[in-house]
């Protein structure tokens, strides 16, 4: 997924840039409205600072939805409720408060793009599909497999959801317990091996987790045919 990043704050930009990275996203980094509204490479969201240097935020929000409709999140030091209506009025799809974390950016990023491209099949606050056998509904955190609902456990269902955001990505042992556990998680990754074998063995037939030696887990869909796609 590519991301065009507004923002002058360099410290801020580097570690949202490493962080975006890190999770597999790619990253056009500009410095003012002027730069992103010149841009011509493609992407698929905006974060958006309002403190630019050369223009106002809000009016670089405004042009960019007037040229389409790129999803735009707003990352603003500004705390003023008066901006951030004013911000989701002109077009923007959310609004972060700064100081947040790259975890909390990359969840929100990730919730615009399901509204601006729900899945085929299935409305923008229904659940999710999967292949012909697995649905995820996220409002309600339930699993169903041919229609009986699952039982998971909490982190067994937080991993799911987790690795279902983007079947077929490989992901990173670091990634998956920073995501589904927490950010400053110290004790053993066993315990990610343990649900994984859980997922495997209560979603057979419908998802396969291809463990990826010394660097993570992949999450491929299982077609008809009983195939991963």
């Amino acid at each position: 997924m590519r991301v065009l990043l507004v923002e002058d704050d360099e410290p801020v930009a580097e570690s949202l840039r490493r962080g975006l990275l890190r999770y597999g996203f790619e990253v056009a980094w500009v410095t003012t409205g002027g730069a992103a509204l010149r841009h011509t490479e493609p992407y698929d969201v905006v974060l958006l600072d309002l403190g630019l240097p050369d223009t106002d935020g809000l009016d670089v929000c405004k042009a960019l939805r007037e040229r389409g409709d790129v999803p735009i999140i707003v990352i603003s030091a500004r705390s003023d409720e008066t901006d951030r209506v004013v911000g989701l009025e002109l077009g923007a799809d959310d609004y972060v408060s700064k100081p947040f974390g790259v975890r909390e950016v990359i969840a929100r990023i990730r919730a615009v793009m399901r509204r601006a491209q729900p899945r085929t099949g299935a409305g923008a606050a229904g659940p999710d599909r999967y292949g012909d056998r697995l649905t995820v509904d996220r409002k309600a955190a339930r699993v169903h497999l041919d229609g009986a609902e699952v039982a998971l456990a909490p982190k067994e269902y937080d991993l799911l959801a987790f690795l279902t955001e983007e079947p077929g990505a490989l992901m990173s042992r670091e990634q998956i317990m920073e995501a589904v556990w927490d950010a400053n998680w110290f004790g053993p990754t066993k315990t990610l091996d343990v649900h994984v074998a859980a997922l495997r063995r209560k979603l057979a037939g419908a998802i396969s987790i291809e463990a990826v030696r010394g660097v993570g887990f992949r999450l491929e869909i299982v077609k008809g045919d009983g195939n991963a796609s």
